[in-house]
């Protein structure tokens, strides 16, 4: 019954860091060193952004479990925090039960508020409104739709919409209130506007771990994220393109 306990808490360890934006490897080695620290003879897992494949082999017998893993955001402190713990079971005399009671604490733990994450994914837009040659006008515009798209992410993760068309729609949205704010004189270049909001959709983490991955040898896992950031970046421009189609096609210019 331990060895049982003790994968089911390593693998709860692993999708908490894979759920949260880890790299896969960090997976596999997070929970092999869980593993081996509750004294496990042998541990193997096998990670990919959807799920994790571990055993446990120990006095002749083999312990499996297969975890799916559905959900994937960024919130790379408890990445750090799951990584601490498992780095320091042996140092704070913690049993299985006492570790899983801190990876449910870390589980539950709140990110930053709304308010927070809508203020700074603004800001961050206005900034790189600028960042590409935007002015004043532009960055206040991209404030204004950074805040309203973010808003929209998250409201469809929690109504569990699917991302393609999070992304698409923020997109979309972006590039019709860039169009109005140009046409009411409150941004004065498109291009910049438009870039510096739909920069929130960019899938950045997941560019990252593709090539992390792949460098490190986890091949399905690279080319499975380098796939999902391809596909949000065809979502951000069917929802932004179809956006400027529709207004070029009827309207004439912008």
């Amino acid at each position: 019954m331990l060895m049982n306990e003790i994968l089911q808490v390593a693998t709860f360890a692993g999708q908490i860091i894979l759920e949260n934006g880890g790299e896969t490897y960090r997976v596999e080695e997070t929970i092999w060193r869980i593993c081996k620290a509750f004294g496990a003879e042998e541990a193997e897992s096998f990670a990919t952004p959807t799920g994790i494949m571990a055993s446990i082999c120990h006095d002749g017998q083999t312990y499996s479990l297969i975890k799916r893993v559905s959900k994937r955001t960024v919130d790379l402190y408890k990445i750090d925090l799951v990584n601490d713990l498992s780095r320091n079971i042996l140092l704070k005399n913690l049993s299985v039960k006492d570790f899983k009671i801190e990876l449910q604490k870390i589980n539950r733990s709140e990110r930053y508020s709304n308010t927070i994450t809508l203020l700074f994914s603004a800001l961050g837009a206005a900034a790189f409104a600028i960042l590409f040659g935007g002015n004043i006008q532009d960055f206040v515009a991209a404030f204004i739709i950074g805040f309203i798209i973010k808003f929209l992410t998250i409201k469809g993760s929690d109504m569990q919409i699917n991302q393609f068309f999070i992304n698409s729609l923020s997109a979309a949205v972006a590039a019709f209130l860039a169009i109005i704010f140009i046409n009411i004189n409150l941004a004065a270049n498109l291009d910049q506007t438009i870039i510096g909001s739909i920069m929130l959709l960019v899938p950045g983490l997941a560019i990252t771990n593709a090539i992390r991955d792949t460098i490190a040898g986890d091949l399905l896992s690279g080319l499975t994220r380098a796939a999902e950031a391809f596909l949000v970046a065809i979502s951000i421009a069917v929802g932004s393109g179809a956006v400027l189609s529709f207004w070029l096609s009827n309207f004439g210019g912008i």
